[in-house]
């Protein structure tokens, strides 16, 4: 299996668990929407620098390869 299959699978899975757990927690709803926000704003942060770096290693490899094939 695919490990950015996975990573992403569990990614997406904790960002579900994490919503659903607030939403059903007894809270106003301001602070609640407020409280969503905020974990989305950290998850799309986090899963931004995981894709730059998963883009930066993909990078990384092709060049190594043109440079093999090269030499």
């Amino acid at each position: 299996m695919n490990a950015g299959k996975v990573f992403l699978g569990v990614l997406v899975g904790v960002a579900v668990g994490a919503t659903l757990g607030i939403l059903f927690a007894p809270d106003k709803g301001i602070r609640t929407r407020n409280r969503i926000s905020r974990k989305k704003d950290e998850y799309v942060d986090d899963l931004e620098e995981k894709f730059n770096d998963f883009v930066g290693t993909v990078t990384e490899k092709i060049d190594t390869l043109k440079k093999d094939a090269t030499s």
